[in-house]
């Protein structure tokens, strides 16, 4: 395990990445909304830094690191304002995937695509009426002689306009058992009988959500990542690495929204002194710092463990990850609001809009309570109500 202090090289990724951020900024973030258009620009700066294939392998193109690198360039751009959530998708989910299980063509179609940020993918495994229970998923894939037939819908599925192609969670049944397993399968964008629908979010992001319909979508054996009967393995392979980098996300917002709080209490007089000088408007901005560098250190533990090869440990920590970060992330938000008073709720300050980018943090990818249980049963052993 490494050290809890950060190390020299993470300490000058975080610096190098915050620059870029500054560049760009909240401002950047809100134009490219408004104008219903994608990060593109942002997107291809931190390629060529390298940025967005911290975690893919160097013999294709990334930088040999982890989940650690890659969520700190998370966390930095979101402390700058502009978060990119396609790096938990692209690179952190589907990049990590392939990279661990994808066979030498699959890895050699993807990995560098993903790396450079010419291509990108998107994740699917959220369904209308499934929710949270993984285990009720019903897309199906069967054998139709060399080739899957795909069926079923996906929900809130982010980025497909932008993706090459999704990495769709679909379930084949077992020969021996008959029971459903989880496989997963490449699914390029423009397959025939795949084709997506835009859901109207009330929620200001660059990135869009959709629901996908398969429709006896033929794919070839090639499109099956990793081993037919290691399915659970595979697709927490992908799981573990989203929740760190959610926290990360969740971490980013959080300090971005207190950073403007602070700044504003130092300058704001309303009575003889700066309203921080007062205890009931700095105490609460303590508290959230306290609690983000909290939830900071458990992601770090999460994304050590991760990529140390801990899957077991790094499922734990990941699930308290996300779970601490997402709370601290709202509560700095609402209290950086709240600090800023009726200007907090103003498009110059940019804080307003964060108040439903926050809550995201604390539904998606799991909500919390189902974290709860997870703690509940698998880290303290008591007995489950489902």
């Amino acid at each position: 395990m490494p050290p809890v202090i950060e190390s020299e090289e993470h300490k000058a990724l975080r610096t190098a990445v915050a620059a870029l951020g500054t560049r760009y900024g909240r401002e950047y973030m809100t134009k490219v909304t408004a104008e219903n258009r994608h990060t593109d620009e942002l997107w291809a700066d931190a390629a060529k830094l390298g940025y967005l294939g911290a975690n893919i392998p160097e013999t294709y193109g990334g930088g040999g690191g982890g989940i650690a690198e890659l969520s700190i360039v998370l966390e930095e751009l979101g402390a700058a304002g502009c978060p990119l959530l396609m790096l938990i998708v692209s690179p952190a989910i589907c990049g990590t995937v392939i990279a661990r299980f994808g066979t030498d063509a699959q890895k050699q179609e993807w990995l560098p695509g993903i790396a450079d940020g010419t291509r990108t993918m998107a994740f699917g495994i959220t369904e209308p009426d499934a929710g949270s229970n993984s285990h009720r998923i019903t897309t199906t894939a069967r054998k139709d002689g060399p080739d899957w037939l795909l069926t079923g819908r996906k929900v809130f599925i982010s980025g497909v306009d932008i993706a090459d192609a999704v990495l769709i969670v679909g379930r084949t049944e077992d020969s021996r058992t008959g029971k459903l397993k989880p496989c997963l399968f490449i699914v390029p964008r423009d397959a025939e009988g795949f084709s997506r629908r835009r859901i109207d979010m009330d929620i200001e992001s660059p990135e869009k959500q959709f629901e996908l319909t398969l429709d006896d979508v033929r794919l070839p054996a090639e499109a099956l990542v990793g081993d037919e009967d290691a399915g659970l393995l595979q697709l927490f392979a992908g799981l573990n690495p989203e929740r760190i980098m959610t926290a990360a996300f969740a971490i980013g917002i959080g300090r971005y929204a207190l950073a403007t709080a602070v700044r504003y209490a130092k300058e704001r007089t309303v009575w003889k002194a700066p309203i921080g000088a007062h205890q009931a408007v700095a105490h609460p901005l303590a508290q959230a710092h306290i609690d983000l560098e909290l939830a900071r250190l458990m992601t770090q533990k999460a994304a050590a463990l991760y990529d140390a090869g801990d899957d077991i440990g790094a499922g734990e920590a990941a699930n308290m990850a996300k779970y601490a970060a997402g709370e601290a992330c709202v509560k700095a938000v609402d209290q950086a609001v709240h600090t800023l008073g009726g200007n907090g709720l103003t498009r110059e300050f940019g804080l307003a809009s964060l108040i439903t980018v926050a809550r995201v943090a604390r539904i998606a990818p799991v909500s919390r309570e189902m974290i709860l249980n997870y703690v509940s049963h698998q880290t303290l052993g008591l007995p489950k109500s489902y």
